[in-house]
């Protein structure tokens, strides 16, 4: 914390609420604000399971709209929906224990491999997707599985939700797309209630295990839905690609950063 004058000035809050408005304008239109709070939450000098947990319950408020959003498509594969809620309570719920029974020490030297996989994975989403709109022009789409494989795959997936998330609601874009759904709108419906689901039970793991810093959450939270909000004049002046490029550089930039500190 800087002094000027015999005053001390929070820059690190200065910095978390400049991230997390960022963040909320970046989940709203690309994807990828954990990239940039998470690491301002580990900035203000929070240990590093608290930082991951003040950032999953700082960004699940924002995640409720969405359930209101793809209601209509959700009716669509009623018979799937409850399950894919069951699989994100369980994955969530597992992965949330696991956080929390992690040593600090532990955590922070898997952060950055965890940033560079959610980066990887955030990249490869454009592409893949691009091949399986291409696979389904050129082949017979396969049959839907059982909802028992879908209902297992998503567990684990839904575990790294609950342990750290980033990337994972392309996981199950690709893994419904894989097995044959071929609508975005229900199959985003089905991520959105997986993923909610997980990252609605480590919220409540998270605060009840007292893991959660509120006086910076609440700041996140606010800056967040503000940017939100603000996130649709960005997404009519500023093309996709740019913004996924950004968020593709940042999350890469914050691997290496990390990389490099826990050398």
């Amino acid at each position: 914390m800087l002094v000027l004058a015999g005053t001390s000035f929070p820059w690190q809050s200065v910095w978390l609420v400049i991230a997390a408005f960022l963040a909320g304008v970046l989940n709203a239109v690309a994807g990828g604000g954990s990239f940039l709070l998470f690491p301002a939450l580990l900035g203000t000098g929070m240990l590093p399971v608290q930082a991951n947990a003040t950032n999953t319950v700082a960004l699940w408020p924002g995640q409720l709209t969405s359930v209101y959003a793809y209601r209509r498509d959700m009716r669509k594969n009623s018979r799937l929906v409850l399950p894919m809620c069951i699989a994100g309570l369980l994955g969530g719920t597992a992965g949330a224990v696991v956080l929390l029974h992690t040593p600090q020490s532990t955590f922070l030297h898997l952060v950055p491999w965890l940033l560079l996989l959610a980066a990887t994975l955030f990249a490869l989403s454009r592409p893949v997707l691009r091949w399986i709109e291409h696979r389904k022009l050129t082949h017979k789409p396969p049959q839907a599985p059982r909802r028992s494989l879908i209902f297992l795959l998503t567990v684990f997936i839904c575990f790294y939700i609950g342990y750290f998330g980033a990337g994972a609601g392309f996981l199950i874009i690709t893994l419904l797309s894989l097995f044959g759904f071929e609508d975005l709108n229900e199959i985003n419906a089905l991520k959105v209630a997986a993923t909610t689901m997980a990252n609605g039970i480590a919220f409540l793991i998270f605060v009840v295990g007292g893991e959660v810093e509120w006086r910076y959450c609440l700041l996140a939270m606010v800056a967040c839905a503000i940017g939100g909000y603000a996130s649709a004049r960005l997404a009519r002046n500023v093309p996709q690609p740019v913004l996924r490029g950004i968020v593709i550089a940042i999350g890469f930039g914050m691997a290496a950063w990390f990389f490099w500190k826990t050398r």
